[in-house]
C-alpha cells in the first residue's frame, strides 16, 4: 500500500494493536487501505463495486488492472 502524508493522515490506523500508526507497517497499511476503499460505499463483493473502489484510490484504469492482476496472482497462488 502507498499513502501520501495528507491521506494517511485521515485514514492511519494501528492493525496491529501495537499503539502506533506507521504507514510503513504491513498490518496498519492494510487496515487503513480497507477502510479507504470501504468509505467509498461500494460493495466490494461485485465487480463493479470492485473496481470503482479502487478507482475512487487511483484514478486510473491501468491502476485498477495492475491491482485486479496483482490480486488475482495471488488468489491463484492461495488456491492450490
Amino acid at each position: 500500500m502507498q499513502f501520501l502524508p495528507s491521506t494517511w493522515s485521515t485514514w492511519a490506523s494501528d492493525g496491529d494493536g501495537d499503539g502506533r500508526q506507521d504507514p510503513q507497517d504491513l498490518d496498519d497499511a492494510s487496515l487503513a487501505a480497507a477502510r479507504y476503499l470501504c468509505a467509498s460505499g461500494q460493495d466490494l463483493a461485485t465487480g463493479a463495486g470492485w473496481s470503482a473502489a479502487v478507482r475512487s484510490y487511483n484514478h486510473s484504469d491501468a491502476y485498477v488492472r495492475e491491482v485486479y492482476g496483482a490480486a488475482s496472482a495471488y488468489g491463484d497462488r492461495t488456491a492450490s
